[in-house]
């Protein structure tokens, strides 16, 4: 019951829970303490790693904190401007149907360009 665990025992592959995505970088993250963007980078490119999407995907990040992504996410990025990233997504969605597009919002600040947008275009809105 005296014996001391050696750590280096436990590291071993077999108990690994944890890995980075490949398709995150070694860039420090410089996100506030306890903001959520950093667990939502890692399941993006989870995500985008177990469907085999990393050549075929496009990021739109929106402004505020979010717009850093492209710095920590190895993927084709493009930055929108306020309350626009929605209609960028869509646009290019359009220009490249078989891509995967994706972007973020933060309800607050984009909901209500974003709801002015989305009731101003056609019936027939891409899927983004």
């Amino acid at each position: 019951m005296d014996e001391q665990i050696n750590i280096q025992d436990k590291i071993t592959p077999e108990n690994l829970v944890y890995t980075k995505p490949q398709l995150m970088n070694d860039v420090q993250m410089h996100y506030c303490p306890g903001c959520s963007h950093g667990v939502v980078h890692k399941l993006i490119s989870e995500v985008i790693e177990e469907m085999g999407l990393e050549e075929s995907t496009i990021g739109v990040a929106p402004v505020g904190c979010a717009v850093f992504a492209y710095k920590f996410i190895d993927i084709d990025w493009q930055e929108a401007a306020h309350g626009r990233a929605p209609a960028l997504a869509t646009a290019i969605k359009r220009l490249n149907p078989d891509k995967m597009v994706f972007t973020s919002i933060r309800v607050t600040v984009t909901w209500p360009l974003s709801v002015r947008q989305r009731l101003s275009m056609p019936a027939t809105v891409a899927r983004i």
